[in-house]
């Protein structure tokens, strides 16, 4: 059943389903995008969503870590000429991808709205711009990632790392919608989209790596 009072917060329709509901919060998807979310009364206050970001144990010289982020760092570097200028949007209290990046020859501002929120930033151009479990914390995914995509230069690369939603079936039992921040969730068919409307190429590295050329 069609909810047509919701508006889609990435694409902007108003074509919107309920997808689940468990005790906490319920869920609507998006019969354009696909984006499955969660309306603004189940989102977090911002000082109760940075509280959660405080309690992140991410650091730098966490291998485990940065075997985690290799998965995008690796095609990533592949892909880029050295040195390339960056972005890290949505860098957290540890940086870390950056720091990889670094090590391999490359330049890489870090973007946090909490932890390095210098908007400047964001009237630049780049080479490439890394978001690493960002894109399931964001109330205005389509603003913020139309926004990012414009301060690429041509040819540039848009490297996000996020769980996706395969089914309801898996959605019903998955722990990744447990978390409180996460309120925008992606899956292929959504990728598929922005690629579309953006005209770029899209590649995936794995179950949760996406990269997209312009």
């Amino acid at each position: 059943m069609c909810q047509t009072s919701l508006i889609c917060p990435l694409c902007g329709d108003n074509n919107i389903s309920h997808y689940h509901s468990d005790s906490q919060r319920a869920y609507q998807q998006c019969e354009v995008c696909q984006l499955v979310f969660v309306a603004q009364q189940y989102q977090l206050s911002t000082a109760e969503e940075k509280a959660v970001y405080d309690l992140h144990q991410n650091r730098p010289d966490d291998l485990g870590y940065r075997r985690f982020l290799d998965r995008l760092a690796t095609p990533l570097l592949g892909a880029l000429s050295v040195p390339s200028d960056g972005l890290d949007f949505g860098c957290g209290p540890g940086p870390t991808l950056s720091l990889m990046l670094e090590e391999a020859g490359h330049q890489v501002a870090l973007f946090d709205p909490f932890y390095a929120n210098n908007p400047a930033l964001l009237n630049r151009n780049y080479d490439f711009i890394t978001a690493t479990e960002v894109v399931e914390h964001l109330s205005r995914p389509g603003f913020e990632l139309d926004r990012l995509w414009r301060l690429l230069k041509p040819g540039g690369l848009l490297g996000i790392m996020t769980k996706q939603v395969i089914d309801r079936t898996s959605f019903a039992t998955w722990h990744y919608k447990n978390d409180p921040t996460h309120i925008s969730f992606f899956s292929q068919a959504t990728f598929s989209y922005l690629a579309e409307v953006w005209d770029a190429s899209l590649e995936y590295m794995g179950d949760d790596v996406i990269i997209l050329r312009k």
